[in-house]
């Protein structure tokens, strides 16, 4: 791979101004594609899932899926779209072996969608990304590059087609361009992804599974020198699949870009790829003649005009959205600001909430999920809603603290024993004796024995020096191995060197 010539980001944007637009691409998860009833269950054997509508044999005809337009308004609606209340669709064309029509049934003109926002928060300070247009559109087919080393058509000895994907749902959100994000763009952009994601997630429209391919965006990125008013040539990074990528796939082009310019080179408009390994980008295909797709209308699907009725039934039926949700759990959870962002980046949101309806006090969810469990997940190198532990067992463990039944480091070994694959925390517990010992005989053996080995500090305690007795309490905790009740440890201490609390 060539090398690529990079300007430092600190420079770069010292000289330039970025200006984004991100086209990010949703497969609905509709149990049927978007024209015939083909089944559209993920990782299915190649070509297992067609028929003459998705092969585009002879005769055939499409027919729109009712949920699939269901999907789409619910989207338009949860980014403050307004919803046209007539489009139809349109065939593009173009040709390539991942679409057996030859042409690709989307919406052109006259999308379904359109005018609509999504507020993001980066740092604390919150962006508004304008939403120019939401529309559907049928997938294409999936093409697998045999030999070579990139997986890529380029270098490889032929070439595979899985026409599985082919007319699966696919929703598009194009955003108006991007200003005003400065040295932040790679983190806006970022935010903006996962923000969306989490929003549909929480539509149920679809999975949003980027390692899938369920959700993938194109990144566009230009500059223009600080104080000009003119946007520059925009290239754009198609297909980032992670959201680590997409921040990553900006600062490389921020990068690359300013380094063109400050040169005296030009920047073409092109496609580009985007390389994992090395967090870079090179070039796809040129763009700098307009491609003419034929655009016409669809002469084989009628014009959809969705209902006042419908639109508003959809709208009332819409879920707690991602921010609102954000907005009442910091105040029933009473977070500050940096909290709150801290839940949301650990991905704990979900499981705190569901740890709260099983049982625990916000409080003792968050300390578990955000202290001891995140810190075992990052240990293991996996997210934190990958480990083997569930809401409702880190509940019971709290139940047992609360019941007074084990304290904080006896419930800690209770979460070690859990995600060992020793059972739930009740068969913890049994298996290696970890209950608490608040019995009055058991704990007055042990301290009369630390009494007798710390005779300096029980004179301390003798004396009226009170706070000596601490010392002999840890004593007692590590003689019982953390399983003395320290409360009634230091009652007892006290007692029985005649001394009152």
């Amino acid at each position: 791979m060539t090398t690529m010539t990079t300007m430092p980001y600190a420079e770069a944007l010292a000289r330039f101004e970025p200006v984004l637009g991100l086209e990010t691409h949703i497969e609905l998860g509709t149990n049927s594609k978007m024209f015939c009833g083909c089944p559209t269950t993920f990782g299915a054997p190649p070509n297992t899932q067609v028929c003459p509508v998705c092969l585009a044999l002879p005769g055939s005809l499409p027919v729109t899926n009712q949920a699939a337009i269901e999907g789409i308004i619910k989207i338009g609606l949860a980014l403050n779209c307004s919803i046209v209340e007539w489009c139809r669709f349109a065939r593009k064309n173009y040709f390539y072996p991942d679409m057996p029509k030859n042409y690709q049934i989307s919406q052109y003109d006259e999308p379904i969608c359109i005018d609509g926002h999504l507020d993001v928060d980066v740092d604390g300070k919150t962006y508004r990304i304008e939403i120019e247009r939401v529309h559907m559109e049928e997938d294409t087919g999936k093409s697998l590059h045999v030999g070579g080393s990139t997986g890529r058509i380029h270098g490889a000895d032929h070439s595979l087609v899985d026409y599985n994907r082919a007319g699966i749902p696919l929703v598009e959100i194009v955003t108006k361009p991007i200003e005003g994000t400065d040295v932040k763009a790679p983190e806006v952009a970022k935010a903006y992804v996962t923000e969306l994601r989490e929003l549909v997630r929480a539509l149920g429209v679809s999975d949003v599974r980027m390692e899938e391919g369920s959700l993938r965006c194109d990144v566009n990125v230009s500059l223009m020198p600080r104080g000009s008013s003119e946007w520059g040539t925009r290239s754009e990074t198609k297909n980032v699949n992670s959201l680590r990528s997409v921040e990553r796939s900006v600062r490389s082009e921020i990068e690359r870009q300013a380094a063109v310019l400050a040169g005296g080179g030009r920047i073409r408009q092109e496609t580009r790829h985007f390389h994992e390994d090395s967090g870079t980008t090179t070039s796809g295909r040129s763009k700098e003649e307009a491609q003419d797709y034929r655009y016409f209308p669809e002469p084989d699907l009628v014009p959809m005009a969705p209902s006042r009725e419908w639109v508003e039934e959809l709208r009332a039926g819409l879920p707690e959205l991602p921010a609102a949700r954000r907005n009442r759990v910091q105040q029933e959870w009473s977070l500050s600001d940096e909290e709150l962002r801290d839940v949301v980046n650990a991905g704990a949101l979900d499981l705190i909430e569901e740890t709260i309806a099983a049982g625990a006090d916000p409080g003792s969810a968050r300390k578990w999920w955000m202290n001891e469990l995140s810190r075992r997940a990052t240990a293991q190198g996996v997210e934190l809603a990958a480990l083997p532990i569930t809401a409702e067992q880190v509940a019971r463990v709290q139940a047992l603290v609360d019941s007074g039944e084990l304290n904080d480091k006896l419930a800690r070994q209770v979460f070690e024993g859990v995600l060992a694959g020793e059972g739930g925390p009740d068969e913890v517990v049994a298996a290696r004796g970890l209950k608490v010992v608040s019995d009055d005989g058991a704990l007055i053996g042990i301290i009369d024995q630390v009494i007798a080995a710390n005779s300096d500090a029980a004179d301390k305690v003798r004396s009226g020096k009170v706070a000596a007795a601490g010392a002999l309490v840890g004593a007692v905790m590590k003689a019982s191995r953390g399983q003395a009740d320290a409360g009634r440890a230091r009652e007892l201490i006290l007692e029985r060197l005649g001394v009152s609390a």
